[in-house]
């Protein structure tokens, strides 16, 4: 006798299709049967060891969420129920060009302390891997949720070339070949890039094309956090996509925004720059979080040349007051690149995290706040906290744009991501949160998207980029990853103010058809494993 019915459940299977009623059959973490309108038919029901009666409930595909920054998390908190109580089943991980895979011994220090605001110091971890490989292995001995992984771009550079704004030289250039192409054997399913973080952004299109050769080779993705999202964002699209295009490799496009004032109400030029590429041939889809702060670390606004060679000459710099005044500068009334090329507005960086505890009567101010209440210049408080803090604090940046946010998901290549940061003590809600919320808020109470496009948008669509022939559809043979919620309730619990609050509606999820949420609480079950690309 199989092990579990889930019985009367108003199925949303993914294809965008319309729902239908159904018992679906699990056994061995796979779905063996389904039998629609099983109580109308008058036919003989399925049985099994376990029945789950979802009256009332919608039966999905776990949701995938394609830009997750949980390399260390999923290791650190074996609960991790920011996303098991979302829905998520399969995590995306190396985002934005820098994770913790391949590395040495010096380069994992450095990546250690460049990437602290998103994943802590990692101290509290054992990192016994140096591999692409090594770190998937690591991720088979138990997690939350399943994973998968990209190569990071500027980790790979900082491996074979350093943190140096320059080109890299031919034997470095090859080095890195080598490296994308052994990551992509191990498993991952393509390559990140962070274009306005060092050292990724050192990288010059050619370098970056050769790159996406070696990925295209393998069947796998380029996923740029591209040059700007601000000042010049639709050149740095037409970037992303040109570049792909002459590498012959697929395109995701992270975060895919259209913030800062310049570009308020400019998701449709966007749009028609896609339309026009895809109507052409080309592979592209994006991921986006429903709400419109964005969140990064503070380091990350500084100009690049303040940021060449890594932490301890950034340290160094701000510590010298004649190098620190030409940063304000180019923050201030230049625009850095690291801010997208946008005077930096102190109003709208509020700090969400600190790493030392003594700090934290920053968090939730904005830096302008901060600067008030001490009766100093924004430039002065936000230094003063880089480096006390050894470069460790996390922000939110109120820079986006609602009517842009509507339109880029709707969009028939869309799928979603949560870009969600889980350090720091006012973390943004979307680590918590982003799921849900496009069920209950986008859905339900706007209908920006029906219910069955939705769900689409975060399953299947997701799935057939990462280029999973079981996952992301509820079909027989299929992985028994999946989410039971109540359409009428379900919901994002996180907010600003209490942003690890979480979603309510969501009563079951199953990873590898076993209950990972059940009743509505955690089980001690660690069900996920590494998702490894598959074989072309």
């Amino acid at each position: 006798m199989e092990e579990l019915v889930i019985r009367d459940a108003d199925v949303v299977d993914g294809s965008g299709g319309y729902s239908y009623r159904a018992d679906v059959v699990v056994d061995g973490g796979r779905i063996v049967s389904i039998v629609k309108e099983a109580a109308d038919a008058g036919c003989q029901r399925p049985k099994a060891r376990r029945e789950l009666d979802a009256e009332g409930l919608v039966l999905a595909p776990g949701f995938i969420d394609m830009h997750a920054h949980s390399d260390l998390a999923l290791l650190r908190d074996p609960d991790h129920s920011a996303k098991a109580a979302q829905g998520v089943t399969l995590e995306v991980l190396g985002q934005d060009g820098l994770s913790y895979a391949p590395v040495d011994d010096r380069t994992l220090g450095e990546v250690r302390r460049a990437i602290a605001g998103w994943n802590g110091s990692g101290d509290d971890v054992d990192v016994d891997w140096r591999s692409v490989g090594e770190y998937l292995d690591r991720l088979d001995r138990g997690i939350a949720v399943n994973a998968a992984y990209l190569i990071p771009q500027g980790t790979v550079r900082a491996l074979a070339v350093g943190w140096e704004d320059r080109e890299a030289t031919p034997d470095e250039l090859d080095r890195m070949r080598q490296l994308v192409a052994e990551g992509m054997e191990q498993g991952a399913v393509g390559m990140s890039s962070g274009l306005t973080y060092t050292p990724g952004m050192y990288a010059p299109d050619a370098e970056l094309t050769e790159l996406c050769r070696v990925v295209a080779s393998y069947g796998g993705y380029y996923c740029p956090h591209h040059r700007s999202y601000g000042a010049g964002a639709l050149e740095a699209y037409a970037e992303m996509v040109a570049l792909t295009r002459e590498a012959g490799c697929a395109l995701h496009l992270a975060h895919a925004t259209m913030n800062f004032g310049v570009n308020k109400g400019r998701a449709p030029e966007l749009l028609a720059l896609l339309d026009e590429a895809l109507d052409a041939g080309a592979d592209i889809t994006l991921d986006t979080y429903p709400y419109t702060p964005g969140c990064t670390t503070l380091v990350a606004l500084l100009p690049s040349w303040a940021s060449e060679g890594g932490p301890q000459e950034i340290l160094r710099r701000l510590a010298d007051d004649g190098t620190a005044e030409r940063i304000r500068h180019h923050l201030e009334v230049i625009g850095s690149d690291g801010c997208h090329g946008v005077p930096v507005e102190w109003e709208t960086i509020e700090i969400s995290g600190v790493g030392d505890p003594a700090l934290g009567e920053y968090v939730g101010r904005t830096v302008l706040q901060a600067a008030r209440a001490r009766g100093e210049e924004p430039w002065a408080v936000a230094r003063e906290l880089l480096l006390k803090d050894r470069l460790a604090p996390t922000i939110l940046q109120h820079v986006g744009h609602e009517e842009n946010v509507r339109e880029i998901m709707r969009h028939r290549v869309h799928t979603g991501g949560s870009d969600g940061i889980l350090q720091g003590a006012k973390p943004h809600p979307r680590a918590y949160g982003t799921f849900p919320r496009y069920l209950g808020h986008y859905v339900r109470e706007l209908g920006v998207l029906s219910l069955e496009e939705c769900v689409a948008h975060l399953t299947s669509r997701p799935a057939a980029r990462l280029r999973l022939p079981d996952r992301g559809l509820v079909r027989e043979g299929y992985k028994a990853d999946l989410v039971l919620f109540d359409p009428r309730t379900v919901d994002a619990g996180s907010t600003f103010a209490e942003p690890r609050t979480l979603p309510t509606g969501i009563p079951y999820v199953l990873v590898d058809g076993r209950f990972v949420i059940e009743d509505g609480r955690r089980t001690d079950v660690l069900a996920g494993r590494a998702v490894r690309r598959s074989p072309r």
